[in-house]
């Protein structure tokens, strides 16, 4: 077993449930952790036998592009195509993190974090 991580993507988008999130946008940052068997790929060095982490940058950018109200909404997306898009993935957490939110207050950011499992 083996863990991928790709770490503080960051990315500029449009949620939240306020109008004006819905036009201005704000910053974002996603870190994204996969298990999977890593075992093959570490003895053929073949891409096709690990996790892509480009793969798993698209997911999170065209996912992110996506305007929701809620994070939890984004974050259970990302999720469901990571397991949709790659077979080998056997557990995944997603932190979606918006950056400076407008609450305020002076607060660097609000974190959502959700996992899966393949069942």
């Amino acid at each position: 077993m083996g863990i991928i991580k790709v770490e503080n993507i960051k990315l500029y988008a449009f949620h939240g449930c306020l109008t004006e999130e819905g036009r201005i946008g704000s910053e974002y940052q996603v870190d994204v952790t996969v298990s999977a068997d890593l075992s093959k790929s570490a003895l053929t060095d073949d891409l096709n036998d690990t996790v892509d982490y480009v793969l798993l940058n698209k997911i999170v950018a065209e996912e992110m592009a996506i305007r929701s109200k809620l994070l939890e909404v984004v974050g259970q997306r990302i999720l469901d195509r990571i397991f949709k898009e790659s077979a080998l993935v056997t557990s995944a957490e997603v932190a979606v993190s918006k950056i400076n939110p407008p609450m305020g207050g002076n607060v660097e950011k609000v974190t959502i974090l959700l996992s899966k499992e393949r069942c």
